[in-house]
């Protein structure tokens, strides 16, 4: 039986708006003012088949149009659920702060840590390649040259929400635990560091689209879930590029904050 207080609606059968977008309509506020919560089973296809006296191929087409905005997801034989949403704020002025690195912290492990989640890190990756036009220019490269490249995955409490590949020049990465899968305390930036690049500062470019069929399925995307691009440029103090970092995340896993200083 549906429980009553979680969808208050009927259907108006005098409205423009198709049947199945009203039913949609009533689901996605429940799930926006939290009378659905996160993790939740939806109502079964039978209960709101019952409750709005419709076909089920209507509220099919409802189920759906909420999955393809990412508001739910279906789990074989268990249902459809309101998608989890890890409330997570990358703070672009702290994330790369020296501090986290002189702690034996990463980046994604600080960041996870400030929000009390689990981190954890899989499908590393490390070989020596050629890398696009793209990464060679923000390098400084020439586009013949080899670089080292460290792809990998991150998971939040065991949800996948990034991929990342790192383009680092060679003379900087060869021989040194860069090359390793686990670069040791700090990451590789704390490494890159070590051999006397003192990080200055860092570029990041955002663009937003939607996911290849590859990262959707790494990430565990639902249909019409986006992703961000987000390529960072790491520079030393003498301003040469020492890191390029092409990174895709999960659009409704993260919010990107900037403090922007007004002079």
């Amino acid at each position: 039986m549906l429980n009553e207080g979680i969808l208050v609606n009927q259907i108006d059968p005098t409205s423009d708006r198709a049947v199945f977008r009203q039913i949609a309509d009533q689901l996605r506020q429940a799930i926006e003012s939290g009378r659905l919560r996160e993790g939740e089973k939806l109502p079964s296809e039978a209960e709101l088949i019952e409750h709005y006296s419709v076909a089920r191929m209507t509220v099919r087409q409802a189920i759906q149009e909420l999955r393809n905005e990412g508001l739910a997801v279906a789990e074989h034989g268990r249902g459809v659920f309101v998608r989890r949403r890890p409330p997570v704020k990358r703070l672009a002025s702290d994330r790369f702060a020296r501090r986290h690195r002189k702690d034996g912290k990463a980046a994604f492990l600080a960041e996870s840590e400030a929000v009390g989640a689990r981190s954890e890190v899989d499908m590393i990756s490390v070989s020596e390649v050629r890398p696009s036009k793209e990464i060679s220019d923000r390098l400084g490269t020439g586009s013949d040259q080899t670089v080292v490249s460290r792809s990998r995955r991150y998971l939040r409490d065991g949800h996948p929400v990034e991929l990342a590949t790192s383009y680092i020049p060679v003379d900087i990465a060869r021989g040194t635990k860069i090359m390793e899968p686990n670069p040791g305390p700090g990451g590789i930036y704390a490494r890159i560091e070590d051999q006397g690049h003192t990080l200055e500062r860092f570029v990041e470019d955002v663009s937003t689209r939607l996911p290849t069929r590859e990262e959707a399925k790494l990430l565990n995307l639902t249909s019409g879930t986006p992703v961000f691009r987000l390529i960072r440029t790491a520079y030393d103090l003498q301003g040469a590029a020492v890191e390029v970092c092409d990174t895709i995340m999960s659009g409704d896993a993260f919010l990107l904050s900037y403090e922007l200083p007004a002079h």
